[in-house]
């Protein structure tokens, strides 16, 4: 009885263990969850491929095309003028910039004068007797001669005897002595070579002026030029005359220019070329930073994007069949500050016009239809 007991109650041990396996086998089969896929969605844009100008944007500071740097060539003290020599104030062309003292100069002038005046009267007694031919226009002169102005050039020699006469008995050397002193004394006065501002002043009345000293510096504010920096590559492409179209920083002032001279040297380090914009207008200064836009040539059958849809710099993703993305190689033609001019697209080509993480080739997507 003892064995039979024992016997079921082992079929019970192993019927419960089958039924415990079979539960936890049904509870593992459970059915997977099902994700809803997620298809993002794309701003394109269809390919119109036409001839677009690739313009070069750089950049510059305006220097006055008429500049000069003051500097005396005499010493003595700054006299006071009409105009104050002052940074800002303007002249007039011919207008006197600034006076030096000049009384001691002048005194050593007119000494000089009196001595050549003294030396040509002392010959007339001679021309008299020996060249009567040549009397009168020695006369002449001496009755031109005026110590309180330029001094009247030489007669000139009718003979060679006259010539050597007049050389030996010191005129000529005496002669162009005074011219000297003439024109160095018309350095004691800076007078403005052109309608112009002040835009720099180192001396005032009464300062004691050494030769070669700097004082000041004089601009025409009325044309001014622009150095700018070109690739190489474009060198052929730059003509003098070109027009350009120039903008402040903030781009809410235009201005327009020309190229006027182009340098024939390409710096080696750098690789660029140097041009320089003429540019005339009433609002611009001296030392104003603008932006440039050089038209240099033009490409057709291209179309233009933004250089961060570029992938490695010579591919874009485009959308087939409305829904699949596809990355496509294109020529780049030209790189810009933002956009980039590509070749290589049919017309109509729907090309992504925002950048889309995590896209690659192949991917499912969805126009936006309200664009």
């Amino acid at each position: 009885m003892r064995k039979i007991i024992l016997s079921l109650f082992g079929v019970l041990i192993i019927v419960g263990t089958l039924l415990l396996g079979k539960y936890i086998i049904a509870n593992k089969q459970k059915p997977k969850p099902v994700f809803n896929k997620i298809v993002k969605t794309v701003f394109v844009e269809n390919v119109k491929n036409k001839e677009i100008p690739i313009v070069l944007t750089t950049s510059g500071n305006l220097t006055a095309k008429n500049k000069i740097e003051l500097f005396s060539e005499v010493q003595g003290v700054l006299k006071p003028s009409a105009k104050p020599f002052k940074a800002g104030t303007s002249f007039y062309k011919g207008q006197s910039l600034l006076s030096i003292n000049s009384d001691e100069f002048y005194a050593s002038l007119q000494s000089q004068k009196s001595n050549l005046f003294n030396l040509v009267t002392s010959i007339m007694p001679d021309l008299r007797l020996d060249y009567p031919e040549n009397f009168k226009k020695w006369e002449a002169y001496l009755q031109r001669f005026d110590l309180n102005k330029s001094t009247p050039k030489l007669p000139e020699a009718s003979s060679e005897k006259e010539k050597y006469f007049i050389s030996g008995r010191g005129i000529t050397t005496a002669y162009y002595n005074v011219k000297n002193l003439e024109v160095k004394l018309g350095k004691y006065r800076i007078r403005a070579p052109f309608n112009g501002i002040l835009t720099e002043a180192l001396v005032t009345p009464g300062t004691l002026v050494r030769v070669g000293q700097k004082l000041g510096e004089f601009i025409s504010p009325s044309v001014f030029e622009m150095e700018v920096s070109i690739n190489a590559e474009y060198a052929d492409l730059l003509k003098v005359g070109n027009t350009v179209s120039l903008s402040n920083l903030e781009h809410t002032k235009k201005y327009t220019g020309k190229v006027v001279r182009v340098n024939g040297k390409i710096d080696q380090t750098s690789q660029t070329i140097k041009a320089f914009i003429e540019v005339k207008h009433q609002d611009l200064k001296e030392g104003m930073y603008l932006e440039a836009d050089l038209v240099a040539k033009s490409e057709k059958e291209a179309f233009k994007i933004s250089r961060k849809l570029l992938v490695d710099n010579n591919s874009v993703y485009i959308v087939k069949n409305d829904s699949i993305l596809s990355l496509v190689k294109i020529d780049p033609v030209y790189f810009g500050a933002e956009n980039v001019i590509i070749k290589g697209l049919e017309n109509d080509t729907k090309v992504l016009t925002q950048t889309l993480p995590g896209a690659y080739s192949g991917m499912t997507v969805k126009i936006n239809k309200t664009q």
